[in-house]
């Protein structure tokens, strides 16, 4: 992996407990194409990069089996913890050294990762695991969010944008591909049949709580921490006392809905 993030065990605890899983949109998306291209049945997944497995899981059920991989030992660990369907394993290993076999795999998908790999290496990967027509799809969620509640949408969107903006700093170079709506992702895969979508929005219903635990999961988020703990903490203790204020609630259990924008770069391998 070109970018190594999310390795320590108190932030891969974060990431399983705050991280959202694929949204329904997207996941109908992607198994669409699969069906479109290839054709049931589906007989292999594999996740990569897939964290402590939100995503992985999503697709269980339209798989004979599915393996979420990840370079994060403590990714794995919190992922294998997850009680879930028989048919998902995990394993620790890098996204350009996949342990399969020769077109034996019908989807390879990266949800919100693919920007920290090595992307010409995975790139020949995936085109050595792919059966022919096999798909690949590579998916993000950009920096576009929407905090709504009634008519204090608006203020709770501008403290989020906020918080974005304190973190500009602390942001890994890589994050260049998913601002470029993954453009230079897209024109890696060396597949000609394949499409970009950059407008998909996603809706979901989670808790004050849940959203600034979502912050605290995010890289720069954890770079901030570790370089300036307590201004970290105070941006984090602000945001909250902001957003319960403007909402005029005193309790993180209030429910706030959020938009967020998807990017899905899908790509077929040929027959």
């Amino acid at each position: 992996m070109e970018t190594r993030l999310f390795e320590e065990e108190e932030h891969a605890s974060l990431y399983q407990k705050y991280r959202f899983s694929m949204p329904p949109e997207i996941k109908n998306l992607i198994l669409s194409y699969l069906e479109e291209k290839k054709g049931k049945p589906f007989m292999l997944a594999v996740d990569v990069g897939c964290g402590t497995g939100q995503s992985t899981r999503v697709l269980a059920p339209h798989f004979q089996k599915v393996v979420g991989v990840d370079i994060s030992e403590a990714q794995i660990n919190e992922a294998k913890k997850v009680v879930g369907p028989k048919n998902i394993s995990y394993c620790v290993c890098p996204a350009e050294d996949l342990p399969f076999e020769d077109g034996s795999v019908d989807l390879v998908m990266a949800s919100a990762a693919v920007h920290y790999f090595n992307i010409e290496k995975f790139m020949t990967e995936v085109n050595r695991v792919l059966k022919p027509c096999g798909c690949v799809a590579l998916l993000t969620y950009t920096q576009y969010l929407e905090v709504h509640e009634k008519e204090c949408s608006d203020q709770l969107t501008a403290i989020y944008n906020e918080v974005e903006k304190c973190l500009v700093p602390f942001h890994s170079k890589r994050m260049k591909h998913v601002n470029s709506g993954y453009q230079e992702i897209f024109d890696a895969i060396p597949f000609p049949d394949k499409t970009r979508l950059g407008d998909a929005v996603c809706f979901m219903q989670l808790s004050v709580a849940d959203l600034l635990g979502f912050i605290q999961s995010l890289a720069m988020f954890q770079a901030f921490l570790k370089k300036e703990p307590a201004a970290a903490k105070a941006l984090l203790r602000k945001t909250e006392q902001r957003w319960l204020e403007a909402m005029g609630v005193s309790s993180k259990s209030t429910m706030v809905e959020i938009r967020m924008q998807y990017i899905c770069v899908l790509a077929c391998k040929p027959d």
